[in-house]
């Protein structure tokens, strides 16, 4: 075991403070790697299983090989190194807006997810993910209006409960539209939520996608002794 507690890195970024840490849990004696914004905890080793299962959910939609994925929001790295997991994946794009999340996996600083920097697969594009589906030139600005196999999506709590109010209108049927033009035909979008299943929202998908689904994804909660659970959206044009 390392220290008790340090912080890896820290950045004042738009959106506020941006800080990874490393803790020694004394309950469960494992190290814990947590990502914080200002005061507000936005990502924790102890709770990979449902980023994880946002590239396994989102992948086994497509069917044949050779896919080209893309990531929106990098973090801990859990659903961008679950994607490449995938032999199937050719090209791995991961959109992430803050260059010190990038290279804290350059740096080698996420023991979990080594290699995901260093895989010739995988290319890193600093770039906000919204901005670039609003945008005219996409997420690939080599090649203007590049279309993909899955768009995998986690970046916000939930479409409810943004990071930046400026995320809002990618949850409306006009944000969504402009993401399902940079989806092959059989394409698919897959987006994590911390929120329950949204009817609502679901619904939304639906003006837009021709299929689409609220998974629960619950996992083992070692803070409460219980259970929790994510939700995961896979939606198909």
């Amino acid at each position: 075991m390392g220290a008790r507690f340090e912080e890896l890195a820290w950045r004042e970024t738009p959106i506020g403070e941006i800080s990874l840490r490393r803790r020694l849990d004394p309950a469960l004696q494992v190290e814990v790697y947590e990502v914080k914004l200002d005061d507000e905890y936005l990502m924790s080793s102890l709770f990979p299983v449902a980023e994880i299962e946002l590239a396994r959910l989102g992948l086994a939609e497509l069917a044949g090989d050779a896919l080209d994925v893309v990531v929106g929001g990098l973090g801990l790295g859990y659903t961008a190194k679950a994607a490449l997991d995938d032999p199937r994946v050719r090209s791995l794009l991961v959109v992430e807006a803050i260059e010190d999340v990038i290279d804290w996996h350059r740096r080698g600083l996420l023991p979990f997810t080594a290699g995901l920097a260093e895989d010739p697969r995988t290319r890193f594009v600093r770039a906000d993910f919204f901005a670039a589906v609003a945008g005219d030139t996409g997420f690939d600005a080599d090649a203007p209006g590049r279309r993909f196999d899955a768009v995998l999506l986690d970046v916000d709590h939930s479409p409810r409960n943004v990071l930046h109010p400026s995320h809002a209108s990618f949850y409306t049927p006009v944000g969504l539209r402009r993401l399902a033009a940079l989806l092959r035909p059989e394409g698919v979008f897959a987006l994590w939520s911390d929120d329950p299943p949204d009817a609502e929202f679901t619904a939304t998908l639906s003006q837009v996608f021709t299929t689409a689904q609220a998974h629960v994804v619950p996992f083992a909660n070692p803070l409460t002794g219980g259970q929790s659970a994510n939700t995961v959206y896979v939606a198909r044009p």
